[in-house]
């Protein structure tokens, strides 16, 4: 029976030490559980501080937008009035002129003056015409529309100005259309 009795004892030992294991292991699990759980609970919380970072962020930047394309409106307003205002001045006249009853003579030295006052506007602008006339012909910045012989003016020089050309700062806006010498004597030889 002593046989017995010690199996029975270590079966009883070994259930004992099992119990423990187990409610080790269940403490361990449980700590394991809570320590989890908090990681999970302050990871959710960094998702939910960048997900409402990320969506003021968002309306910040749309607001920006909106406020830099109203900006742009607004000064796309202010510069053409400040360009239409210097016009005012030559609109007005040409009305005057067009109401005038004077001779001829003086009908066109009106014209002249409100030319001379629409090239001033164009020039506070920063338009500048295209110098042609005696240059050598320039394709960047001047069309030909024929040529003219001449004995007097060396090849490919502009000896006749058809249109003005202008340009603001370094940008072409408009060509001059010229006419430009064709040297005979260059070609005979």
């Amino acid at each position: 029976m002593k046989g017995t009795e010690e199996t029975t004892a270590a079966t009883d030992q070994e259930m004992v030490s099992a119990a423990e294991a187990e409610e080790s292991n269940t403490a361990v699990g449980t700590e394991a559980a809570s320590v989890l759980q908090s990681e999970f609970d302050q990871i959710k919380g960094e998702r939910d501080q960048y997900a409402d970072r990320l969506a003021r962020l968002q309306a910040e930047f749309e607001n920006a937008r909106k406020r830099e394309a109203k900006e742009r409106a607004e000064f796309r307003d202010y510069a053409v009035g400040n360009a239409a205002e210097g016009f005012l001045g030559v609109l007005d006249n040409f009305q005057l002129a067009l109401k005038s009853t004077g001779s001829p003579e003086q009908f066109r030295a009106g014209i002249e003056l409100i030319a001379k006052q629409l090239d001033d506007a164009v020039r506070n602008l920063g338009v500048t015409a295209v110098e042609t006339v005696g240059q050598q012909f320039d394709p960047r910045t001047m069309e030909a529309l024929g040529s003219v012989e001449t004995a007097e003016h060396p090849d490919d020089a502009v000896v006749d100005e058809i249109r003005k050309g202008y340009r603001i700062k370094e940008r072409l806006l408009r060509p001059a259309l010229v006419r430009v010498a064709k040297n005979t004597q260059t070609h005979q030889a």
